[in-house]
């Protein structure tokens, strides 16, 4: 007789058993610090052969165990799985370690960051409506907003100072279903006093929608602000190795879908006469189930086992990573402040910069790892520069173990127009650095002899 539990006999594989179904947690890790919970959280027994890493279930489908289990899947009745468009064991791993982690009721992961970006907003506003954002954000997002979006009959309006009240109030309508903001915009390092915009969604009754790829959940948790929604890239610092594309949407529990100013039908209104509504059904996580259930499992963007695998994995060494990464990048920007090579350095976490009140307000005086170096010589002293690194990766991407570095004059701005390049800041000599974990002497070794 195998000594291993039979997957099949109820009696081994039920959930308050000694062995957890596959697909439920093993323990509950409330109550139990940051380091603990990004190892533990969302993992599960292995009902087959106790394997104390969740295995990668490579799955297009799953079982039910009868007639009426199949209905109740379908219908919402059962959390059990359908199909692994929607969601599957090793993503809910992921899923609900990053949920802990942010502080949230659910998360959902998907294929991208954008992906996650354009399903978390596409569950809150339909064809002819619109949103706000913050004009500092992410090249890839403005890129989305202005060509996806707008065909899709999407409207988004900008805000060029966040903490200009006056602004906001010409920019939000009747039509504007949310508001858009990074924590820590990319790559000018200029961050948002959240605080002041969860103010803002919340006088006008609409979700805050947060992308908090690079401060990640380590510095600071959008949902205790207030934010309704927090999107990663998850790509970048949560997985940390750069091995695999994901995105992922956590749905904070904090916004109060019965009391909004404006309609959210997926949320609020039956999907079927006579049927209740996902707020009736789900209450504080409605948004994630109409999400996950309404945007992600029609448009498709999920997330493959193997790459869910990768991304639990690298959470579980986040703090480590984040605590070199600010370490590195203070001692670096500190560094090319005062070298003779650069012009301006644009990190938050500096006492020369304007943003200093805020770094200290929101993040203790950290700001991330990614941010920009404008080198002197224009144009020609940024290829100089670039084309002299050796230790540093010429590479698009963040967030990574290895530190990178990018011209976003010619790369990820190269569509945008002078004007706009030149109101968000991207100067020919500027470059984007984001600084990895590797010893900190070998990287100012390199950029130094970049910039001699």
């Amino acid at each position: 007789m195998s000594d291993y539990p039979d997957p099949t006999d109820p009696a081994e594989t039920a959930s308050d058993g000694a062995v957890p179904a596959a697909d439920e947690p093993e323990y509950d890790w409330e109550g139990y610090g940051f380091d603990t919970r990004q190892i533990h959280a969302g993992e599960y027994a292995d009902p087959v052969a106790g394997a104390r890493i969740p295995p990668i279930a490579l799955t297009a489908g799953y079982r039910f165990d009868s007639w009426q289990d199949g209905r109740d899947r379908f219908a919402g009745d059962s959390d059990g799985l359908i199909y692994s468009r929607q969601r599957t064991p090793s993503g809910s791993v992921a899923e609900r370690r990053i949920a802990s982690l942010e502080g949230g009721v659910e998360a959902i992961v998907v294929s991208s960051g954008q992906a996650a970006i354009t399903a978390a907003l596409f569950a809150l506003v339909r064809s002819g409506e619109r949103f706000v954002s913050t004009a500092s954000i992410y090249s890839g997002t403005r890129i989305l907003f202005g060509r996806s979006f707008e065909r899709m009959g999407i409207g988004v309006d900008y805000v060029w100072n966040p903490l200009d009240d006056d602004e906001w109030e010409q920019r939000i309508g009747p039509d504007t279903k949310a508001i858009f903001t990074e924590t820590i915009p990319n790559p000018k390092n200029d961050i948002v006093d959240l605080e002041h915009v969860a103010a803002v969604a919340a006088r006008h009754g609409i979700p805050l929608v947060v992308d908090n790829t690079v401060a990640t959940p380590y510095l600071i948790r959008p949902g205790e602000y207030g934010a309704a929604v927090v999107v990663h890239s998850s790509t970048k610092f949560l997985s940390g190795h750069g091995a695999a594309i994901s995105g992922t949407i956590v749905d904070t529990g904090a916004f109060d879908w019965a009391t909004a100013s404006r309609d959210y039908p997926l949320i609020t209104a039956p999907p079927a006469p006579g049927a209740k509504s996902a707020l009736e059904r789900f209450g504080r996580a409605a948004y994630a189930r109409a999400t996950r259930d309404a945007v992600v499992n029609d448009l498709g963007p999920a997330l493959s086992p193997l790459h869910s695998f990768l991304l639990h994995q690298g959470i579980e060494t986040l703090s480590l990573r984040m605590d070199r990464h600010l370490s590195n990048s203070a001692t670096i920007a500190a560094w090319l402040e005062e070298h003779p090579g650069v012009e301006s350095v644009d990190f938050a976490g500096l006492p020369s910069s304007p943003y200093r009140p805020l770094a200290e307000k929101l993040y203790g005086g950290l700001s991330g790892s990614v941010f920009a170096v404008t080198v002197r010589g224009g144009s020609a002293g940024a290829q100089r520069f670039t084309d002299r690194l050796r230790v540093i990766s010429r590479m698009t991407n963040i967030g990574d173990v290895r530190s990178m570095a990018l011209h976003p004059a010619t790369t990820t701005h190269l569509g945008f127009s002078e004007e706009l390049r030149a109101r968000l800041g991207i100067t020919p000599g500027l470059i984007r650095l984001s600084i990895g974990t590797e010893s900190v002497a070998d990287l100012i070794a390199d950029l130094d002899r970049a910039l001699s």
